[in-house]
């Protein structure tokens, strides 16, 4: 079988670039051939699997004169946001696209090509492609881009809607994108996410390595008010022992603003906090392994796979209470240990009511302080959840549907 990945931005550096990465890593343990068309910037290495054919669009160059295009407003590299597309932008966005595809298509002859994001990539490619089974991959930043934007979304939910099959990440979500798309139950799965086992596990020489009795809290992800970044650092002045605390942030942040008011507030907060930069999976890992508890406050997720990461490094974990989430890790990993925060209320999709912001972040205090007394995951049902699964229940519909 021949796959061709697409997607509109890197194909790295964010959650949905590693799931791409990831799969493309999985599909190659089976043996079958593949192409991925990405964004890059001419100069960036593509980190993808020797042998994988790379078809890069290139951003920042004379075809397209602007920064990549990201699904989310705030990206951890420079991006332009969809809704400041001019018509002249869009065009050109299109015309680089359109030309790749085309000429991929041609050069590779897929069997298969699985886009991943329910939104442009995805609508052009089922577009131009009529004859070929297209597959969709939503990642939930799709879905808040689509609410949240007007610019084509009548073209993109049209093209959309002609999918072959789409692939959800939980429940809550599969029923959110058969209203939003209008399409039937019977065309969107529910598969889930994994993990990398061969780099996230739990180090007993890390985990022992220091004796100072410090509780070690960790965040991983981009570094903005949408991820609930500001509202963690503000939760560290209701911890009851804050002296006893560190808390450590990896990651990257696209808003210089926002970094800066960030670091400020890093300084002052009650406790050492730690900026780490953006990791390598490798380098997170190891970050992790030093760590007791994850924090994940985010206002927005579809199904973060950095949750499984973490619980493999033997992490307990604290997550805002989003929906799909908790049913989901319930289901897969029973007595996961993880605490579930009750969110502020939300608006435009990922925007927190600012008067329910001090009581969310007590009860995320609160939150963290009880995490320490929750047992670990179970590690065998963490381990279940492998990339390698995903991969073959993925080729399963492929193969049943195509070949």
């Amino acid at each position: 079988m021949r796959i061709l990945s697409v997607t509109a931005q890197k194909a790295d550096s964010t959650g949905s670039g590693v799931f791409l990465t990831e799969l493309v890593r999985g599909f190659q343990k089976m043996g079958w051939e593949q192409a991925v068309i990405c964004g890059t910037v001419e100069g960036e290495p593509v980190c993808l699997p020797e042998g994988v054919r790379v078809f890069p669009v290139f951003y920042e160059s004379r075809e397209l004169p602007f920064p990549v295009c990201g699904m989310s407003d705030e990206m951890p590299y420079r991006s332009t946001r969809y809704r400041d597309l001019t018509e002249g932008m869009t065009q050109q966005l299109t015309d680089a696209f359109r030309a790749r595809i085309l000429e991929t298509v041609e050069a590779f002859r897929p069997d298969v090509i699985v886009c991943h994001h329910l939104y442009f990539a995805a609508s052009l490619v089922r577009e131009l492609c009529p004859g070929i089974p297209v597959y969709g991959q939503c990642h939930g930043s799709d879905l808040r881009q689509l609410a949240g934007n007007p610019w084509k979304r009548d073209w993109i939910i049209s093209q959309i809607q002609k999918l072959d099959g789409i692939f959800a990440l939980h429940a809550v979500q599969k029923q959110t994108i058969c209203t939003l798309f209008g399409v039937p139950e019977d065309r969107v799965s529910v598969v889930g996410t994994g993990y990398n086992s061969d780099v996230f596990y739990r180090s007993t020489q890390l985990h022992t390595s220091r004796m100072d009795g410090k509780l070690r809290l960790i965040f991983a992800g981009k570094l903005s008010q949408k991820k609930g970044v500001f509202s963690l650092l503000r939760s560290l002045n209701y911890l009851k022992n804050p002296d006893g605390v560190e808390l450590w942030l990896a990651g990257g942040c696209g808003n210089p603003a926002e970094y800066e008011n960030l670091r400020h507030m890093a300084q002052e907060a009650p406790c050492q906090v730690r900026l780490l930069g953006k990791l390598s999976q490798k380098e997170l890992a190891e970050r992790m392994n030093q760590c007791d508890v994850f924090v994940l406050p985010s206002f927005f997720e579809g199904l973060p796979l950095v949750l499984i990461e973490a619980m493999a490094c033997g992490l307990r974990v604290v997550c805002t209470d989003l929906p799909g989430i908790q049913p989901w890790l319930e289901a897969e990993i029973p007595q996961s240990g993880a605490v579930f925060v009750r969110p502020p209320r939300i608006r435009n999709e990922d925007e927190p009511m600012e008067e329910d912001l001090p009581d969310f972040e007590k009860r995320l205090a609160a939150a963290m302080e009880e995490a320490t007394s929750r047992k670990l995951p179970d590690a065998e049902a963490v381990h279940r959840m492998s990339w390698d699964a995903l991969c073959e229940r993925l080729c399963g519909v492929f193969e049943k549907k195509h070949l």
